[in-house]
């Protein structure tokens, strides 16, 4: 993303505050898109975005300033959630899990929490020699919520213990697949899920959630609270003595003190990577620093009282806080070292030097320091990547997994990690429509029932919401790395025509009711779990419960929710009252999970009969004889997504009985497909009409983590999803 872009959020807020003011659904006027081609891209991506998401900007602005009130603060993002979805600029597909798998690791050796980076360190986790069974599975997930409260230690030592009495052995490797290098290895100047997910097993941070999903101390041995002379929120943390930072050979550089987060903090600043929006208004002088109006860091809310304590002044109460010290945002960074490999502090300074040759930190794992349980011993692009125990590492005793392995799967295959879990070579799989035949007729050697029969579980959905994308203003029609790639069939005519459409709520509204979610995933997930990791939502709606009774008016109505209302149930209570046929809450299965709440070919013809009418106002005819035209980009070499996208076209193309004609784009491969979207920077460089690519995980414990992605001016990472920004 361009950072003069994103700087310039900072400068136009006010604006944009009072641009957004009105409510964008209930606009008279249709967009005039002659006037919006004569403008700069950035004024073309506010009055598209204010058009479109409005309503959902001014309800979320109110809910994001409340920071007392946490019960009255999740039921008005509940409101703001329900005017996004309304908006249909995104239609929600899946989240991870919800699936049939095998595994050889024993269940929640891992932490489950559903932010943060936590989730992927492994060093915690029990692996299995040998297969664990279905029966032992549920029987340490009972155990596991019998101990809710609890010290995870406990449980680890428990699932050990389980497994002994039952004849399993114990194998200190995690091995698994991945399908995506890291292009860096900066963890604080990149937002790649790819890149900090190898990196978070290099470094500790100040906190760490243990099995239980309990906040401990790590390189932080404790941590208060309290207000400075001013009247400010400060967090002082006491940093573990003796701990060393290495290089990738293990040999020692430097004692970790509290100034390396100091250190981290500046360089996540200069590097601008795509997350420093998420301490923006937080931290004292924070945005100020970033946006260029101090260029001192030391006037910066951070600072290094001495070699062992830190302390962060926050410009005012953020309930979230804690949550967020397990994200990358708050990683160490050993100053001396950085320093040595052509690092330099200051914007323009790094600016300047990341572009020199002699500039080489995080260029490879041979270019970092470590201080976590392990070091990179093996970094061979799209092969392996190995991480062997960290011989210096300050709690080794703790460490169940001694090595990590990470073997590459560009899933063209379809049988590779199934056939490579039952012999351990990963540690485990989920079942797909491929595997799970082979799974009820396969028995393991010397046993008398299938792999199905023994081992099989429904994995637990994640926190991580997979959408399918509308570009509302589409300017690219050809991939921007290879232009041969990802080409539109649309004529200039079919483009203009496709834009307006985009740009018509009830048009969205009706192909994301025409899209039949369910066979879309039984395209991966097989006929009987087509359900299972089906979302209806961005925000899962039982990420929070509001933790005391809040008021709130829907459409001029009181209606008070009692502590302990999902989140969820107030999204839902919104949409209704605005009449919008969706469902996004089950109250018998307290989730936004499992079930199809937008398919409906009825509602979707009923939709698209009021665009119909609003479009032929504008000139655009919509019918069988001269339908809408929309691209929708697929890697054909990998079977289950081009299965994915023709559902999708057939689907849609069925309940809008012709009037809208999806173009599945064969765009060969994985780099090709992410070329279309998800490995630009910007909204102009899209190429698609329909995406279904990306997706969001939390940061942090507060539903602002899902919907600041959608904030405008480049401060929402996901906004350049729909063609803006």
């Amino acid at each position: 993303m361009n950072n003069a872009k994103k700087l310039l959020a900072l400068v136009v807020a006010v604006v944009m505050c009072l641009a957004l003011a009105a409510p964008a659904m209930a606009a008279e006027e249709p967009l005039d898109f002659e006037a919006i081609d004569a403008m700069e891209y950035d004024e073309a991506s506010d009055a598209v975005y204010n058009y479109n998401l409005g309503d959902f900007y001014s309800v979320y602005e109110s809910g994001r300033e409340e920071v007392t009130d946490i019960g009255l603060r999740y039921a008005l993002m509940a409101q703001a959630e329900a005017k996004l979805m309304e908006s249909a600029v995104m239609v929600p597909t899946t989240t991870r899990g919800g699936m049939y798998a095998m595994s050889h690791v024993a269940t929640r050796t891992i932490p489950t929490v559903l932010w943060g980076s936590d989730a992927s360190r492994y060093h915690q986790a029990i692996v299995a020699n040998e297969l664990i069974k279905s029966e032992d599975q549920d029987a340490m997930k009972a155990q596991w919520a019998e101990l809710a409260g609890h010290d995870g230690v406990e449980y680890e030592q428990f699932v050990k213990d389980y497994l002994a009495e039952h004849g399993y052995t114990l194998n200190d490797t995690y091995a698994t697949a991945y399908s995506s290098d890291p292009v860096t290895w900066d963890v604080l100047a990149t937002s790649r899920a790819a890149d900090s997910e190898a990196i978070i097993n290099t470094f500790d941070g100040l906190v760490e959630y243990d099995v239980l999903n309990k906040l401990q101390p790590a390189l932080a041995e404790s941590w208060e609270a309290s207000e400075d002379a001013d009247g400010h929120p400060t967090y002082t943390f006491h940093i573990r003595e003796g701990v060393k930072w290495v290089d990738y050979q293990g040999r020692e550089i430097a004692d970790v003190t509290a100034d390396d987060w100091v250190a981290g903090l500046q360089h996540m600043c200069d590097s601008m990577g795509g997350l420093e929006y998420l301490l923006d208004g937080i931290v004292v002088n924070f945005s100020e620093y970033i946006n260029g109006e101090i260029t001192d860091f030391s006037q910066v809310g951070v600072k290094a009282e001495d070699e062992h304590t830190l302390v962060y002044t926050l410009t005012g109460p953020c309930p979230y806080f804690e949550t967020m010290l397990t994200y990358s945002i708050f990683a160490p960074m050993c100053r001396s070292y950085y320093e040595s490999q052509g690092g330099v502090f200051g914007q323009e300074e790094y600016t300047n030097a990341a572009a020199d040759p002699s500039y080489q930190y995080g260029i490879d794992p041979t270019h970092i320091a470590y201080c976590g349980p392990y070091l990179v011993t093996n970094n061979t692009a799209n092969t392996k990547i190995t991480f062997e125990a960290n011989p210096t590492y300050w709690n080794a005793d703790a460490i169940n997994c001694k090595s990590i392995t990470w073997t590459f799967n560009d899933g063209t295959d379809p049988t590779r990690t199934y056939e490579e879990a039952k012999t351990g070579v990963v540690v485990g799989c989920s079942f797909t429509t491929n595997t799970l035949p082979l799974a009820r007729e396969e028995k393991p050697e010397g046993e008398d029932e299938t792999y199905y029969d023994l081992y099989s579980y429904v994995s637990s959905t994640e926190a991580t919401s997979f959408m399918g994308f509308y570009n509302l203003n589409r300017q690219a029609f050809a991939n921007l790395a290879d232009d041969t790639v990802g080409v539109s069939s649309q004529t200039e005519e079919d483009a203009a025509r496709t834009r307006v459409a985009m740009n018509n709520q009830h048009f969205r509204l009706a192909i994301s009711m025409g899209f039949d979610r369910a066979s879309y995933n039984a395209a991966s997930n097989g006929e009987e779990l087509k359900l299972n990791s089906l979302r209806n939502t961005y925000t899962p709606g039982n990420f929070v419960t509001l933790p005391n009774e809040a008021t709130i008016e829907i459409n001029g109505e009181s209606k008070t929710y009692p502590a302990g209302t999902f989140y969820g149930q107030i999204m839902q209570d919104q949409i209704d009252a605005d009449g919008v046929k969706l469902k996004v809450w089950d109250t018998e299965l307290l989730s936004s999970d499992g079930f199809d709440g937008w398919y409906s070919p009825e509602n979707a013809k009923e939709e698209l009969a009021i665009a119909v009418e609003e479009l032929a106002a504008q000139g655009v005819e919509v019918s069988a004889e001269n339908p809408i035209q929309l691209d929708l980009p697929f890697p054909g070499s990998v079977q289950v997504y081009a299965d994915r996208a023709n559902a999708w076209k057939q689907s849609v193309e069925a309940s809008l009985d012709g009037a809208v004609i999806v173009n599945v784009v064969d765009v060969v491969d994985y780099d090709g497909w992410n070329g279309c979207g998800y490995d630009t920077n910007v909204g102009s460089e899209a190429n698609y009409d329909m995406y279904d690519d990306s997706g969001w995980g939390p940061d942090y414990g507060d539903p602002q983590t899902y919907l600041d992605t959608f904030l405008p001016q480049y401060s929402g990472y996901m906004a350049k999803c729909i063609g803006v920004y």
